[in-house]
């Protein structure tokens, strides 16, 4: 008796831009919907990001870094000893303007900046995220530990955490037209 065997299928691959569109075209359709305008506005959105912004993402780390020593240089200097700061999920942060880490109610406010041209934004999210949650951070003491935690941010405060880095990016950038 010969079995005939089902052909091979090998498991797709996703390039890191398809994660980032995907991330982002979740949460835009629990805010959009109308299907093809959640995917015109995600089409504009990514394009937005990866032209206008992409310089500007790169450079998001080392902004991050200089922010985070200006507002808390204990936690910026835990961050460095424990080695998280060059672990920190930046590609959530970043890449994916939080996608997949805030809820959408609180992504709206912070992409309603990065459309307007203030990519920054997504520092001061990042430096609001890490003074919020600074004691158990501190507590975290390995890098893995503390991104770990970081890429799973308990979500019930998120819309106060937006607040105070809307407040901050407004303090420290000013009008947007001084943001980058």
């Amino acid at each position: 008796m010969v079995f005939s065997r089902a052909p091979v299928i090998s498991p797709v691959t996703q390039e890191p831009e398809d994660e980032v569109f995907l991330a982002i075209a979740k949460a835009m359709e629990e805010m959009v919907e109308d299907p093809i305008e959640c995917y015109w506005l995600v089409s504009c959105f990514v394009n937005q990001l990866n032209s206008k912004h992409k310089d500007s993402l790169q450079q998001l780390p080392k902004v991050l870094e200089q922010y985070l020593n200006i507002e808390d240089n204990r936690l910026l200097m835990h961050l460095k000893a424990c080695g998280a700061m060059s672990k920190l999920p930046y590609d959530l942060w970043f890449k994916k303007c939080f996608a997949g880490c805030l809820p959408e109610s609180s992504l709206q406010r912070v992409w309603d900046k990065v459309i307007s041209g203030s990519c920054k934004i997504l520092v001061f999210v990042s430096v609001e995220i890490l003074l919020t949650f600074k004691m158990k951070i501190i507590a975290l003491n390995s890098a893995e530990k503390i991104t770990q935690f970081l890429e799973n941010i308990p979500q019930d405060n998120t819309d106060a955490i937006v607040s105070k880095a809307v407040d901050l990016w407004r303090t420290h950038c000013g009008t947007p037209a001084h943001s980058v």
